[in-house]
């Protein structure tokens, strides 16, 4: 493997842009792009595409912010789900991940992240207003809480929790089935079933 002071420039660029992903270091940067140099012309011009049509089709869902390619997303117009039970989570990752457990026919609300004021991000900073428009049309039965097991997931919850206190709705936490500190990205799908349906309330 080419080192840093001998490696070609073009190279040396598409490893700088791998290494901007989360969690690829610039060992694996590398390797990923010396994988492509590697690769036939026409598997990195699908690769070129791909990339491109996520940037021109993936839309977020005007309804819950989930990341879909119509508007609203297909969870949304599933006349089979739900829609009095909001599953409240951070990102869009949360949604796939616990339509794996595969127990859970509600709809969902994706928040954009967590309260952290240490990295400046403070309730304006989510969709929470959006989420309470929700609750506030009547249609609402629970919400559930889903953000992850974290000080800052848990800071989230209790605000939320607290802004929904009067509204007359059930407000529940998913079980600790979750580890402390983990996140429902990594979760395999039995452990997110059983946190769905343990949940508590708030």
């Amino acid at each position: 493997m080419p080192t840093q002071q001998n490696i070609p420039p073009a190279l040396e660029e598409l490893t700088e842009q791998f290494s901007r992903f989360p969690g690829i270091g610039r060992k694996s940067a590398l390797r990923m792009a010396m994988a492509v140099l590697r690769e036939p012309r026409e598997r990195v011009v699908l690769l070129a595409k791909a990339l491109l049509k996520v940037k021109d089709d993936i839309k977020s869902c005007s309804v819950c912010g989930n990341i879909s390619q119509t508007d609203p997303c297909y969870i949304c117009t599933d006349v089979k789900r739900e829609h009095s039970i909001i599953c409240v989570v951070e990102e869009s990752g949360d949604i796939m991940s616990i339509e794996k457990g595969g127990v859970y026919r509600g709809v969902y609300h994706v928040l954009g992240g967590v309260i952290s004021p240490l990295d400046g991000a403070g309730p304006e900073k989510l969709a929470i207003e959006q989420l309470l428009s929700r609750v506030n049309s009547g249609e609402v039965k629970e919400v559930i809480l889903a953000t992850n097991p974290t000080s800052e997931g848990d800071a989230t919850a209790l605000y939320l929790d607290e802004m929904m206190k009067n509204t007359g709705i059930t407000v529940s936490r998913i079980a600790r089935g979750i580890p402390v500190g983990g996140d429902l990205e990594f979760a395999d799908p039995a452990t997110i079933a059983r946190a769905m349906e343990g949940r508590s309330k708030v």
